[in-house]
């Protein structure tokens, strides 16, 4: 049974009409970077729950969520609407296995993200760990436009500190001819190459883990791809391997 604190709403941001973070005061138990809690409201006499990432690093009290605005969501047009002190209920203890404590050391680590699904990876990014544990840090960020990536200043501060391990590479699936990104799907710029050519780095099974998180077409895809092309397997509690995933829906 989920145990729940009440917080309150400190802040929110919004990106754009289907996009926003809040921030959150509570007192909770800790958490790993990238890992996910329960957000809850009581909506009709029912306490409505869903599944959010962290996106601070676990020494930030300032609990922060990016959230898509779903129409006709059962929660999210609720914690849209929300204001400063609001009260929401948020779960005690934290979930999930996107965290770099199940990873074994390697030269390059890969996050590759569609949407929300960045939001793990910001924790793990501003816990800086990451640097310590991994050469290579190469962020893959999936989003429609360019205006969709909205914690880009957030990426490229960290960037800035970490020039010579973090690569970013943005792919747009709408957007056209924008110089320095990518167009199409994660599967498919794995599947022909141009993803590897772009960043000049070779995914490979014998120096690299890939993270997956967000969409779970793309992760089924990208997943399937390289355990049958490049010898690839899933990570497991009980079995080192070298995809680790976590699905947004």
């Amino acid at each position: 049974m989920t145990e729940w604190s009440i917080g309150k709403i400190k802040k929110i941001k919004y990106w754009t009409k289907n996009l926003f973070s809040i921030i959150i005061n509570a007192k909770i138990h800790n958490f790993y970077a990238g890992q996910f809690t329960k957000l809850a409201l009581d909506i009709n006499g029912k306490k409505i729950k869903r599944a959010y990432s962290y996106i601070n690093s676990p020494s930030n009290q300032n609990y922060e969520f990016y959230i898509s605005n779903i129409k006709k969501g059962k929660l999210s047009p609720y914690l849209y609407n929300l204001g400063i002190n609001d009260k929401i209920f948020i779960s005690k203890h934290a979930s999930g296995n996107l965290i770099l404590n199940n990873i074994q050391p390697c030269e390059n680590l890969w996050m590759l993200s569609t949407g929300t699904g960045i939001g793990p990876y910001l924790s793990i990014l501003q816990d800086k760990v990451c640097f310590k544990k991994f050469l290579k840090i190469i962020l893959v960020h999936s989003v429609r436009y360019i205006e969709d990536f909205n914690y880009l200043n957030l990426v490229k501060k960290i960037e800035k500190n970490y020039f010579d391990k973090l690569i970013i590479q943005i792919i747009l699936t709408r957007n056209i001819n924008i110089n320095n990104f990518l167009y199409g799907y994660i599967p498919n710029l794995i599947k022909n190459g141009e993803l590897e050519k772009k960043i000049g780095i070779k995914i490979s099974s014998h120096n690299s883990h890939v993270m997956l998180c967000g969409n779970p077409e793309m992760i089924k895809q990208t997943q399937d791809f390289l355990e049958k092309n490049k010898g690839f397997s899933k990570n497991l509690k009980n079995k080192n391997g070298n995809i680790t995933s976590e699905r947004y829906w």
